[in-house]
């Protein structure tokens, strides 16, 4: 049989502390770490659900809603609301910008919008 420990008590007490120290670390640190994940996993339950349709607002008073998007467009700002799909629909049509990524327009089966004065001006 292979023996490679310690012929003496006191050098087998000293490795057995030290062994226990680093158990004990080891298993606060799984809890830790099972602790953050199951915080992160409520956390993600807890979570509202993305809404279907939003506005971009602008700046400045009252905020104006400046484009409208589908939920979990990436390239709307921050600055947002919420909107229902009539609302989203009452939007465009009343010259709203449509996200020209998600297109919400497309989704909305709104085939005329209105002209853009911006986009008309520099036609010209």
């Amino acid at each position: 049989m292979l023996d490679d420990l310690p012929p003496d008590l006191g050098r087998l007490h000293a490795l057995r502390v030290w062994h226990a120290m680093w158990l004990r670390r080891i298993d606060d640190k799984i809890a830790a770490l099972q602790k953050r994940e199951a915080e992160r996993e409520r956390g993600r339950r807890a979570r509202p659900a993305e809404p279907e349709w939003f506005v971009e607002l602008g700046i400045g008073d009252g905020r104006p809603p400046i484009e409208v998007h589908m939920g979990g467009c990436y390239a709307a700002a921050q600055k947002r609301r919420p909107v229902s799909r009539n609302e989203a629909r009452r939007l465009l049509v009343s010259g709203v910008r449509a996200c020209s990524h998600c297109q919400p327009d497309t989704a909305l089966d709104i085939l005329d919008l209105p002209a853009r004065p911006a986009l008309a001006a520099t036609a010209r």
